[in-house]
């Protein structure tokens, strides 16, 4: 198999503000930033040869080319629940690389707050009834506390080390202009908030948003001859795990790993030459559906070893200030608890933060992390125990 690694640039990227944007519609939108993405890459519209839509909510591609006028190009819309955005990047980025087209746009897009409820809906409504791989009616909340409590009775984790998760997000989001959440919380705060599916309080849950991302992408080779910018970031990896479905409903499953995570992150190592995630990654935007998630994470990527995520919690490994004594920055953009989940929107918006903390352009100065070479995105859609995970590495070309 061909490596992607450092073949494909982003050479523009846009973003918009996220949150309830009852302002304007979906369309507005797209608009919003992938206007930005054009001006940043330098270009205009007429020189997308084909563009890839993430979205749960548009059907088809047409929304994209209606709110563009694209002329007719191809248009392919894709939807991987929450792991879409980087859906919509993994199909452009393969689409370049075999030299379909030359340059191309990723756009993920989500208009949620208009229906007048949060959450992504309990599974098994589809009309269709439920599914068998699905069981019924099981909500987010109650699956990722099912985790939580059985990461609690195993190893000793507590609900504080939780909320110090939740923390660390909403003091990098409250820095964020275009974050939905700008509000710092203590850890007492968050420990008497509202509960939702103990252990998981208020604080602990990400908020459903709108919101747009956008990525104009090209291959390395032609980065030049198109007159780009020279602070593009390539990828170097990217990788997709599929769960099947059966974790669940299986009473064996143990809720202690995230099992899609692990095996994407693993072919993101292979792919890139990744020995050391620790030492050689330097920040992750990564799924932070809930603050149990993120923990999740540090453990399955390979960051910390299993059972010891509090320990790191508890020493900042993942803060902001740990990456400045040589830890790793997680969700530095905030996550999607601070800033918001729109779903077909977050891979791309994770990219977005990547992008920038390389460029050393972060919009809020003080969430300028120093020499930044790789960055890794996450996003999972479904429950734990049925999992579909995307995952991409950037970084600075060679690297």
């Amino acid at each position: 198999m061909e490596s992607i690694k450092d073949k494909v640039a982003i050479v523009g990227m846009g973003c918009t503000k996220f949150g309830e944007r009852f302002d304007v519609g979906g369309f507005d939108l797209i608009i919003e930033s992938a206007s930005e993405a054009l001006e940043d890459a330098g270009i205009e519209l007429k020189d997308i040869q084909a563009a890839w839509l993430g979205s749960s909510g548009f059907s088809t591609g047409q929304p994209l080319s209606h709110a563009l006028k694209l002329n007719y190009i191809p248009v392919a819309r894709v939807e991987n629940a929450c792991g879409t955005g980087l859906e919509a990047i993994r199909g452009a980025a393969y689409a370049l690389m075999a030299k379909a087209y030359d340059i191309v746009l990723a756009l993920g897009v989500e208009k949620l707050k208009d229906r007048g409820r949060g959450g992504g809906g309990a599974e098994g409504e589809t009309g269709k009834g439920p599914q068998p791989s699905y069981g019924i009616q099981a909500t987010a909340p109650g699956r990722y506390a099912l985790a939580a409590t059985k990461h609690f009775a195993t190893y000793g984790t507590e609900r504080k080390h939780l909320a110090m998760i939740s923390v660390k997000s909403h003091h990098n989001g409250a820095r964020n202009p275009r974050a939905m959440f700008r509000r710092e919380i203590t850890v007492e705060q968050a420990l008497n908030a509202p509960m939702i599916a103990w252990p998981l309080g208020l604080f602990d849950c990400c908020g459903v948003a709108d919101g747009s991302a956008a990525a104009i992408m090209c291959r390395t080779e032609d980065v030049k001859k198109f007159g780009f910018r020279d602070d593009f970031i390539t990828v170097k990896a990217l990788a997709n795990s599929c769960g099947q479905g059966t974790g669940k409903n299986r009473e064996d499953y143990d809720f202690l790993h995230w099992e899609e995570t692990y095996r994407a992150s693993q072919q993101i190592y292979q792919q890139a030459g990744i020995k050391d995630p620790r030492k050689e990654i330097d920040i992750v935007e990564c799924h932070d559906c809930f603050s149990i998630a993120e923990l999740m994470c540090y453990e399955d990527m390979g960051f910390c070893q299993k059972g010891t995520a509090k320990d790191d919690i508890e020493a900042g490994s993942f803060t902001q200030e740990g990456y400045e004594r040589g830890g790793v920055a997680f969700n530095i953009g905030g996550g999607l608890k601070s800033f918001g989940h729109p779903i077909g929107a977050s891979g791309c918006r994770e990219t977005y933060e990547i992008y920038k903390e390389i460029q050393g352009k972060a919009q809020e100065p003080s969430r300028q992390l120093k020499n930044v070479e790789l960055g890794m995105a996450h996003s999972q859609g479904g429950h734990p125990g049925n999992f579909v995970c995307n995952m991409a590495l950037y970084g600075i070309p060679g690297k």
